[in-house]
Protein backbone atom coordinates (compact mmCIF):
# COMPACT_ATOMS: atom_id res chain seq x y z
CA UNK A 1 0.00 0.00 0.00
CA UNK A 2 1.44 3.38 -1.11
CA UNK A 3 1.83 5.97 1.44
CA UNK A 4 -0.91 8.75 2.50
CA UNK A 5 -0.57 12.05 0.42
CA UNK A 6 2.04 14.26 1.79
CA UNK A 7 3.32 11.30 4.06
CA UNK A 8 6.81 9.87 2.62
CA UNK A 9 6.47 6.39 5.11
CA UNK A 10 4.54 4.07 3.41
CA UNK A 11 2.11 1.81 6.08
CA UNK A 12 4.10 -1.00 5.45
CA UNK A 13 7.54 0.95 6.35
CA UNK A 14 5.68 2.57 9.73
CA UNK A 15 4.51 -1.07 10.69
CA UNK A 16 8.28 -1.49 10.50
CA UNK A 17 9.71 1.33 12.36
CA UNK A 18 7.11 0.71 15.41
CA UNK A 19 9.18 -2.31 15.97
CA UNK A 20 12.60 -0.42 15.74
CA UNK A 21 14.50 1.32 18.66
CA UNK A 22 17.80 3.76 19.01
CA UNK A 23 19.51 2.03 21.45
CA UNK A 24 22.91 4.28 22.13
CA UNK A 25 25.68 1.38 23.50
CA UNK A 26 26.29 3.54 26.46
CA UNK A 27 23.54 5.55 27.76
CA UNK A 28 23.99 9.19 28.63
CA UNK A 29 22.78 9.81 31.83
CA UNK A 30 22.35 13.17 31.98
CA UNK A 31 18.35 13.63 31.43
CA UNK A 32 14.92 11.44 31.99
CA UNK A 33 15.28 7.83 33.29
CA UNK A 34 17.81 6.55 31.42
CA UNK A 35 18.31 4.20 28.50
CA UNK A 36 15.16 2.79 27.66
CA UNK A 37 13.61 0.24 24.78
CA UNK A 38 9.89 1.76 25.00
CA UNK A 39 8.13 5.07 24.30
CA UNK A 40 6.81 6.98 26.81
CA UNK A 41 4.11 5.96 28.92
CA UNK A 42 3.26 5.86 31.80
CA UNK A 43 2.17 9.43 34.47
CA UNK A 44 4.11 12.03 35.80
CA UNK A 45 4.28 12.51 31.71
CA UNK A 46 2.94 15.86 30.00
CA UNK A 47 0.51 15.10 27.43
CA UNK A 48 1.64 16.07 23.56
CA UNK A 49 -1.22 14.37 20.99
CA UNK A 50 -3.41 11.71 20.18
CA UNK A 51 -2.85 10.02 17.27
CA UNK A 52 -3.87 7.33 15.19
CA UNK A 53 -3.41 3.47 16.71
CA UNK A 54 -0.57 1.49 14.73
CA UNK A 55 0.71 -1.75 14.22
CA UNK A 56 3.31 -2.41 17.25
CA UNK A 57 1.68 0.39 19.24
CA UNK A 58 0.91 -1.24 22.78
CA UNK A 59 -2.88 -1.87 23.94
CA UNK A 60 -2.24 -0.23 27.25
CA UNK A 61 -1.47 2.99 25.58
CA UNK A 62 -4.87 3.05 23.74
CA UNK A 63 -7.24 5.86 25.68
CA UNK A 64 -10.63 3.27 25.77
CA UNK A 65 -12.79 6.49 26.77
CA UNK A 66 -11.54 8.22 23.29
CA UNK A 67 -12.37 4.88 21.60
CA UNK A 68 -16.16 4.86 23.55
CA UNK A 69 -16.85 8.08 22.37
CA UNK A 70 -15.22 7.90 18.64
CA UNK A 71 -15.30 3.94 18.23
CA UNK A 72 -11.94 4.32 16.98
CA UNK A 73 -8.72 3.20 18.22
CA UNK A 74 -5.93 6.14 19.29
CA UNK A 75 -2.86 6.20 21.67
CA UNK A 76 -1.83 9.12 23.89
CA UNK A 77 1.63 10.66 23.22
CA UNK A 78 3.06 12.29 25.92
CA UNK A 79 6.74 14.17 26.20
CA UNK A 80 9.02 13.94 29.02
CA UNK A 81 12.66 14.90 29.07
CA UNK A 82 14.60 12.71 27.15
CA UNK A 83 17.11 10.43 27.59
CA UNK A 84 18.52 10.15 24.53
CA UNK A 85 19.56 12.77 21.99
CA UNK A 86 20.30 12.11 18.65
CA UNK A 87 21.25 13.67 15.78
CA UNK A 88 20.44 12.90 11.58
CA UNK A 89 23.52 14.07 9.77
CA UNK A 90 22.69 14.29 6.14
CA UNK A 91 25.13 15.04 3.47
CA UNK A 92 23.49 17.03 0.96
CA UNK A 93 26.72 17.75 -1.66
CA UNK A 94 26.29 17.61 -5.38
CA UNK A 95 27.46 13.75 -5.50
CA UNK A 96 24.27 13.16 -3.49
CA UNK A 97 22.20 14.19 -6.78
CA UNK A 98 23.33 11.05 -8.53
CA UNK A 99 21.00 8.76 -9.80
CA UNK A 100 20.71 5.15 -11.36
CA UNK A 101 20.47 5.67 -15.15
CA UNK A 102 18.07 3.26 -15.42
CA UNK A 103 16.00 5.06 -12.72
CA UNK A 104 17.20 8.89 -13.16
CA UNK A 105 14.03 9.57 -10.32
CA UNK A 106 15.47 7.93 -7.85
CA UNK A 107 18.17 10.10 -6.34
CA UNK A 108 20.72 9.20 -3.67
CA UNK A 109 19.63 11.81 -2.05
CA UNK A 110 15.96 11.24 -2.06
CA UNK A 111 16.81 7.52 -0.52
CA UNK A 112 19.15 9.68 2.44
CA UNK A 113 16.32 11.81 2.71
CA UNK A 114 13.51 8.93 3.45
CA UNK A 115 16.21 7.11 5.67
CA UNK A 116 16.39 10.50 7.75
CA UNK A 117 12.20 10.50 8.14
CA UNK A 118 12.72 7.05 9.39
CA UNK A 119 15.44 7.48 12.11
CA UNK A 120 13.26 10.71 13.28
CA UNK A 121 10.17 8.54 13.49
CA UNK A 122 12.07 6.19 15.14
CA UNK A 123 12.78 8.62 17.96
CA UNK A 124 9.63 10.52 17.72
CA UNK A 125 7.75 7.08 18.93
CA UNK A 126 10.07 6.11 21.64
CA UNK A 127 10.11 9.72 23.04
CA UNK A 128 13.38 10.95 22.09
CA UNK A 129 14.86 14.40 21.30
CA UNK A 130 16.14 14.55 17.55
CA UNK A 131 18.09 17.22 15.61
CA UNK A 132 18.92 17.48 12.06
CA UNK A 133 22.44 18.92 10.62
CA UNK A 134 22.40 19.25 6.95
CA UNK A 135 25.93 19.56 5.25
CA UNK A 136 26.79 20.87 1.99
CA UNK A 137 27.50 23.18 -0.53
CA UNK A 138 24.72 25.40 0.87
CA UNK A 139 26.68 25.23 4.40
CA UNK A 140 25.47 24.15 7.26
CA UNK A 141 22.27 23.88 8.21
CA UNK A 142 20.81 22.77 11.83
CA UNK A 143 17.41 22.20 13.81
CA UNK A 144 17.92 21.85 17.89
CA UNK A 145 16.44 18.48 18.45
CA UNK A 146 13.40 18.28 20.32
CA UNK A 147 10.22 15.99 20.20
CA UNK A 148 6.48 16.41 19.72
CA UNK A 149 4.47 16.72 16.56
CA UNK A 150 5.91 20.21 15.85
CA UNK A 151 9.66 19.14 15.75
CA UNK A 152 8.66 16.48 13.26
CA UNK A 153 7.40 19.17 11.54
CA UNK A 154 10.10 21.22 11.45
CA UNK A 155 12.19 18.44 10.60
CA UNK A 156 10.16 17.40 7.77
CA UNK A 157 9.99 21.41 6.00
CA UNK A 158 13.90 21.20 6.21
CA UNK A 159 14.48 18.45 4.43
CA UNK A 160 11.99 18.95 1.92
CA UNK A 161 13.41 22.54 1.18
CA UNK A 162 17.03 21.21 0.67
CA UNK A 163 18.33 20.37 -2.57
CA UNK A 164 22.13 19.11 -3.25
CA UNK A 165 24.88 21.02 -4.41
CA UNK A 166 28.45 21.96 -4.27
CA UNK A 167 31.56 20.11 -1.69
CA UNK A 168 31.47 19.19 1.59
CA UNK A 169 31.93 22.65 4.42
CA UNK A 170 35.43 23.37 5.25
CA UNK A 171 36.11 21.87 9.29
CA UNK A 172 35.84 25.65 9.97
CA UNK A 173 32.43 25.76 8.59
CA UNK A 174 31.20 22.90 10.76
CA UNK A 175 32.93 23.47 13.95
CA UNK A 176 29.80 25.72 15.55
CA UNK A 177 27.49 22.81 14.60
CA UNK A 178 29.56 20.04 16.31
CA UNK A 179 29.74 22.12 19.04
CA UNK A 180 26.22 21.71 19.65
CA UNK A 181 26.42 18.23 19.55
CA UNK A 182 27.17 17.00 22.91
CA UNK A 183 29.11 14.31 24.17
CA UNK A 184 26.98 11.07 24.56
CA UNK A 185 24.70 11.88 21.86
CA UNK A 186 24.08 9.99 19.17
CA UNK A 187 24.79 11.01 15.46
CA UNK A 188 23.33 9.25 12.56
CA UNK A 189 24.91 10.26 9.30
CA UNK A 190 23.76 9.19 6.32
CA UNK A 191 25.87 10.01 3.07
CA UNK A 192 27.99 8.18 0.64
CA UNK A 193 31.03 9.28 2.01
CA UNK A 194 33.20 9.28 -0.93
CA UNK A 195 34.76 12.61 0.58
CA UNK A 196 37.65 11.83 2.48
CA UNK A 197 37.55 14.84 4.62
CA UNK A 198 33.51 13.93 5.58
CA UNK A 199 35.12 10.90 6.42
CA UNK A 200 37.64 12.47 8.76
CA UNK A 201 34.74 14.55 10.78
CA UNK A 202 32.93 11.35 11.74
CA UNK A 203 35.95 10.05 12.97
CA UNK A 204 36.64 13.33 14.74
CA UNK A 205 33.29 13.09 16.05
CA UNK A 206 33.24 9.13 17.46
CA UNK A 207 36.77 10.30 19.24
CA UNK A 208 35.17 13.07 21.26
CA UNK A 209 33.01 10.86 22.66
CA UNK A 210 29.88 10.79 20.13
CA UNK A 211 28.38 7.81 19.28
CA UNK A 212 27.80 7.61 15.27
CA UNK A 213 26.08 5.19 13.12
CA UNK A 214 26.84 5.58 9.60
CA UNK A 215 25.13 5.10 6.88
CA UNK A 216 26.33 4.78 3.50
CA UNK A 217 23.87 5.26 0.39
CA UNK A 218 25.08 4.48 -2.78
CA UNK A 219 23.67 3.75 -6.55
CA UNK A 220 23.00 0.36 -7.84
CA UNK A 221 24.85 1.44 -10.99
CA UNK A 222 27.86 2.01 -8.91
CA UNK A 223 27.50 -1.65 -7.22
CA UNK A 224 27.33 -3.30 -10.93
CA UNK A 225 28.97 -1.21 -13.01
CA UNK A 226 25.94 -1.95 -16.06
CA UNK A 227 28.18 0.35 -18.82
CA UNK A 228 28.19 -1.06 -21.94
CA UNK A 229 29.26 1.13 -23.98
CA UNK A 230 32.22 4.29 -24.20
CA UNK A 231 31.08 7.61 -22.10
CA UNK A 232 32.44 10.16 -20.20
CA UNK A 233 32.41 9.86 -16.35
CA UNK A 234 31.97 13.20 -14.61
CA UNK A 235 32.60 13.24 -10.84
CA UNK A 236 29.65 15.72 -9.89
CA UNK A 237 31.60 17.83 -7.18
CA UNK A 238 34.90 18.70 -8.54
CA UNK A 239 33.41 18.18 -12.27
CA UNK A 240 36.85 16.06 -13.15
CA UNK A 241 35.98 13.07 -15.55
CA UNK A 242 37.15 10.07 -17.60
CA UNK A 243 36.58 9.18 -21.08
CA UNK A 244 36.20 5.37 -21.20
CA UNK A 245 34.62 2.13 -22.75
CA UNK A 246 32.51 0.60 -19.90
CA UNK A 247 33.22 -3.01 -20.41
CA UNK A 248 37.28 -2.72 -20.68
CA UNK A 249 37.02 -0.50 -17.27
CA UNK A 250 34.62 -2.88 -15.44
CA UNK A 251 36.27 -5.56 -13.83
CA UNK A 252 39.17 -3.04 -12.74
CA UNK A 253 36.42 -0.71 -11.09
CA UNK A 254 34.79 -3.32 -9.42
CA UNK A 255 38.09 -4.49 -8.00
CA UNK A 256 39.03 -0.75 -6.86
CA UNK A 257 35.45 0.23 -5.62
CA UNK A 258 35.27 -3.12 -3.58
CA UNK A 259 38.79 -2.20 -2.17
CA UNK A 260 37.90 0.71 -1.43
CA UNK A 261 34.75 -0.08 0.96
CA UNK A 262 36.79 -2.59 2.71
CA UNK A 263 39.36 0.23 3.57
CA UNK A 264 36.30 2.87 4.84
CA UNK A 265 34.84 -0.05 6.53
CA UNK A 266 37.91 -0.54 8.39
CA UNK A 267 38.59 2.74 9.09
CA UNK A 268 35.00 3.44 10.58
CA UNK A 269 35.18 0.46 12.99
CA UNK A 270 38.62 1.53 14.02
CA UNK A 271 36.96 4.67 15.70
CA UNK A 272 33.92 2.84 16.81
CA UNK A 273 31.42 3.31 14.21
CA UNK A 274 28.79 1.19 12.75
CA UNK A 275 28.55 1.10 9.13
CA UNK A 276 25.77 0.09 6.92
CA UNK A 277 25.02 0.00 3.18
CA UNK A 278 21.96 0.97 1.38
CA UNK A 279 21.47 0.20 -2.30
CA UNK A 280 18.93 3.10 -4.37
CA UNK A 281 17.31 0.20 -5.63
CA UNK A 282 16.48 -1.77 -2.46
CA UNK A 283 13.97 -1.05 0.00
CA UNK A 284 15.24 0.08 3.69
CA UNK A 285 14.18 -2.67 5.62
CA UNK A 286 16.96 -4.42 5.98
CA UNK A 287 19.43 -1.47 6.72
CA UNK A 288 16.93 0.17 9.47
CA UNK A 289 16.59 -3.53 11.13
CA UNK A 290 20.08 -4.30 10.61
CA UNK A 291 21.03 -1.07 13.04
CA UNK A 292 17.90 -0.39 15.14
CA UNK A 293 16.29 -4.05 15.13
CA UNK A 294 16.65 -6.71 18.56
CA UNK A 295 19.87 -7.73 17.28
CA UNK A 296 21.50 -4.39 16.85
Amino acid sequence: MPAAAGDPLSPALRSLLATLRLRPRHAPGRQGIGHHASRNRGSGLEFAQYRAYESGDEPRQIDWKLYARSDRFFVREAERDSPVRAWVLLDTTASMAQADEAAPTRRRFDVGRLLATCVYEIAQRQGDACGLVLCGGAGVALETPGIGPRQRDRLRHALDRVDPRGEWPHATALAPAWGRIARGDLVVAIGDWFDDAAVEQLVQLARAGREVIAIRVLTADERDFPFADGRRFVEPESGESLLGDGPVLRADYLARFEAASRALAARLAAAGIRLATQWTDAPPDAVLRNLFGERA
